[in-house]
């Protein structure tokens, strides 16, 4: 992070703080990560609406806990922390609502991506998408985060408190398992 960003965003967090800003810099939190988030979301569940619904729900969440957020971390790995949360509940809560296993799951998840009206990319996009869903939760958030979104290991680190040594082991094995599923699909 530059210098630059570091003081910007401690700018907005001494904004949050002020009762007086704190409505304001929000609006500007939300400006800066809607789409961030919503896209990281969006891979975990694939439903736009879903997405859309999670979404509202991380910031209403970080607006209700916004007295509880000390800056010990930066804001963006905060509300992603958050994000990652309500996927991973949404997912929990519909593996449930539906008595679907895991695979179940990735199944239903992986139709979603053929059916998706928001998707224009080609096939080997579709076959990206799926790849990728083929993945445990966990190693899914951890390559969505490293390759999608471009995070250094440490940020993911400090968003799934997972040690760095792990996270690295992880994103490799979810590499290799996409590549061996693209190489059996094409």
């Amino acid at each position: 992070m530059s210098a630059e960003t570091r003081h910007d965003e401690t700018d907005l967090i001494r904004r949050l703080q002020q009762p007086s800003e704190c409505r304001n810099a929000f609006g500007e939190v939300i400006r800066l990560y809607s789409q961030p988030l919503y896209h990281q979301i969006r891979r975990m569940v694939q439903n736009h609406d879903d997405a859309n619904d999670l979404l509202q729900n991380t910031f209403m969440k970080a607006w209700q806990n916004l007295e509880y957020f000390r800056g010990d971390a930066r804001l963006g790995t905060w509300l992603y922390k958050i994000a990652v949360n309500e996927s991973l509940t949404f997912l929990a809560r519909e593996r449930k609502r539906y008595a679907m296993s895991l695979d179940d799951q990735e199944s239903a998840l992986a139709n979603m991506v053929e059916a998706d009206t928001y998707f224009d990319g080609d096939h080997t996009q579709e076959l990206l998408r799926k790849a990728v869903l083929t993945l445990p939760e966990k190693q899914r958030l951890v390559f969505n985060m490293k390759y999608f979104d471009e995070m250094k290991y440490e940020e993911i680190s400090e968003i799934l408190g997972t040690s760095v040594g792990a996270l690295k082991a992880s994103y490799h094995l979810a590499v290799k398992k996409i590549e061996k599923y693209v190489i059996n699909h094409q």
